[in-house]
C-alpha cells in the first residue's frame, strides 16, 4: 500500500486554526518550522499571512455562532478576544454591522476562497472574487491610522489640542480652515460621514462632537459603513457608476471612483497634517508614528521588524 501523500498546505492550515495556536510562533511550532518560513509558505501558497487568516476565519466562525444563538461574550472569547469591546470592533470594521446585529452570511471576503465551516472545519470556495488587495489596503490603512491618531489625541490637554497652530490652513475650501489637530480630525471623520450619506441616501450628521473621545465613536461608526461601502463597490464592478448627490446643491454627479480617489487623498494629507501638528504638540514622535503602509501590514501580517504605526 502506498503512503498517503502529505498535504503540506492542509498542514499549515491546521496550524494556523488550532484553538492552542494564538500567536504566529505557536502556529509556526506546530508546523516544525521557524516564524519567518511559516509566514513566507503559507502567504505564498494561500495569498494570506497566517496571523490575518486566523483573525478572519475566527471572526466567520464567530458570525454563524451568533447566528446560532451564541452571546457576544461567548463569541469573542471563542475568536481569541481578551474583551468583547476589541471584540466588537474587530466584527464591525469586518461585517460593517455590530455582532448584535445578525450577519447575513458568516464569510468574509478572502483572496483565496478559504472559509470557516461549521462546525470547525474550512471550505474552499473557488469562484470567489477578492476585493482588490490593493485598494483593501489603502481602505483599511486608512481607517486604522486615523483610529491611532485620535487614540493619540486623546492624551493631550485640552489647550493643546484645540490650539491654532496653522492659521489660515485649508486643505478643502468648503470645510473650512484645517488650523488645529481638533479641527483636522473633525473635518477628516466628516468627510466620511458625508460620503457615506450620499452613497446611503441618508441625512448629514447633526451630532458632531469633536471631542477625541466623540470622534473616535463617529469614526468607528462610519469606518465600518465606509468599508462595507467600498466592498459593495468592488464586488459589483460598480467604479464608473454615477452617484447624484442631493445633499449638493446644486445637486452634482460624481463617479464611484473617483469618490473613493478623492477620500483617499485628501485623508491622507489630513492624517500627516495631524502628525505635523501632534508634534509640534510635543508629543513624543515614536508615538505619532510616521504612517507608512509598508510598517503598517507588517505589524497587520504579525511580523516583526518595522512595527511603526
Amino acid at each position: 500500500m502506498k503512503d498517503t501523500p502529505r498535504d503540506r498546505l492542509r498542514e499549515l492550515l491546521d496550524a494556523v486554526l488550532d484553538e492552542d495556536n494564538r500567536t504566529l510562533g505557536d502556529m509556526a511550532g506546530d508546523a516544525y518550522a521557524s516564524p519567518y518560513h511559516f509566514n513566507r509558505l503559507l502567504s505564498r501558497s494561500a495569498y494570506e499571512a497566517p496571523v490575518a487568516m486566523r483573525r478572519r476565519v475566527m471572526l466567520e466562525r464567530a458570525a454563524w455562532q451568533l447566528r446560532k444563538g451564541s452571546s457576544v461574550t461567548d463569541a469573542a472569547w471563542d475568536a481569541g478576544y481578551e474583551s468583547v469591546e476589541g471584540f466588537s470592533r474587530a466584527f464591525t470594521r469586518a461585517f460593517g454591522h455590530p455582532p448584535s446585529t445578525p450577519a447575513g452570511s458568516h464569510w468574509l471576503p478572502a483572496p483565496n476562497g478559504i472559509h470557516f465551516h461549521p462546525p470547525m472545519s474550512l471550505w474552499v470556495h473557488t469562484t470567489e472574487q477578492p476585493m482588490n488587495p490593493l485598494t483593501e489596503q489603502l481602505i483599511e490603512h486608512d481607517l486604522d491610522d486615523t483610529r491611532h491618531l485620535i487614540e493619540v489625541a486623546k492624551g493631550l490637554p485640552e489647550e493643546e489640542y484645540r490650539k491654532e497652530r496653522f492659521p489660515g490652513q485649508t486643505v478643502l475650501r468648503w470645510d473650512g480652515e484645517d488650523s488645529s489637530i481638533a479641527k483636522v480630525l473633525e473635518h477628516h471623520v466628516f468627510t466620511k460621514e458625508v460620503w457615506l450619506a450620499a452613497i446611503e441616501g441618508g441625512d448629514l450628521p447633526t451630532d458632531r462632537g469633536d471631542t477625541p473621545a466623540a470622534l473616535l465613536e463617529r469614526h468607528d461608526d462610519a469606518a465600518a459603513r465606509w468599508l462595507s461601502v467600498v466592498r459593495d463597490i468592488d464586488s459589483k464592478g460598480a467604479w464608473d457608476d454615477r452617484l447624484i448627490d442631493a445633499l449638493c446643491d446644486p445637486p452634482e454627479s460624481f463617479q464611484m471612483g473617483s469618490v473613493v480617489a478623492h477620500v483617499l487623498t485628501f485623508a491622507a494629507h489630513r492624517r500627516q497634517l495631524t502628525r505635523q501638528m501632534l508634534r509640534g504638540a510635543g508629543v513624543d514622535p515614536s508615538s505619532v508614528g510616521h504612517g507608512d503602509p509598508i510598517n503598517w501590514l507588517r505589524a497587520r501580517r504579525g511580523e516583526t521588524e518595522g512595527t511603526d504605526a
